[in-house]
């Protein structure tokens, strides 16, 4: 008995000699934290739009933003991000697209040379493309994060699983903050089941903080947004 309490003492006041030797230094890091400088946000100017924050905020997280005019300057985005992606290692040879109209109508449009094309492919056969593309519902401009509700598009594997996702945006589904997007959400009475917030590629961080990209989620996210000016 004598022994056991013998070492609990010597634990106890090992314990208590590191923590007063750390003082100092816990005196410097909460220094250091409170004075260090804030990660830079995009804020709104007087000036500034919906869209243009919603471009800086989406860029600033490693997003790509276009911002175009009209359905044939979509359809020559789509055209130009796929292109470039085909002489890289992402390949971009086959494409899943949702099953709203609107992408499918795009998508045909363009005169790009692709291996396989494929509207809401199972949760099996999605993982071998290369590319989805969507719409989304709504954008939220202070975070540039997109929202997808899956209750009015068949949207979720095909934003989540390739390693590029393209997601087309009008500007008038921009809204300025997340309690915003949230109100939309809202149909009648009823809230959408499944909806999925989107800010940039995906990342993912070990317990040494090492981040990495697209482990469970896309590489590069593009967001065509349609201005209609």
């Amino acid at each position: 008995m004598e022994n056991t309490n013998a070492a609990r003492e010597a634990i106890f006041a090992s314990i208590r000699s590191h923590l007063a030797a750390s003082a100092a230094h816990d005196a410097l890091e909460s220094e250091l934290h409170h004075h260090a400088p804030a990660a830079p946000v995009v804020a709104t100017t007087p000036s500034g739009s919906l869209i243009d924050l919603f471009k800086a905020n989406l860029e600033a997280v490693a997003g790509h933003c276009l911002v175009v005019r009209d359905e044939a300057e979509v359809v020559a985005a789509l055209t130009q991000i796929i292109r470039q992606l085909q002489g890289t290692r992402l390949r971009a040879r086959s494409i899943a697209i949702s099953d709203d109209p609107e992408v499918e109508r795009l998508i045909q449009q363009t005169d790009l040379d692709v291996d396989e094309l494929a509207v809401t492919p199972s949760a099996q056969d999605v993982f071998r493309f290369d590319v989805g593309i969507s719409r989304a519902q709504a954008g939220i401009a202070e975070t540039g994060t997109l929202l997808l509700d899956s209750s009015r598009e068949r949207h979720r594997l095909v934003s989540l699983v390739p390693p590029v996702h393209i997601a087309i945006l009008h500007a008038h589904q921009i809204v300025g903050t997340l309690g915003e997007a949230l109100s939309l959400l809202r149909q009648g009475e009823q809230v959408t089941p499944l909806a999925t917030f989107v800010t940039g590629p995906s990342r993912t961080a070990d317990i040494e903080l090492t981040l990495a990209i697209g482990v469970h989620g896309p590489q590069e996210v593009f967001v065509v947004v349609v201005s209609g000016q």
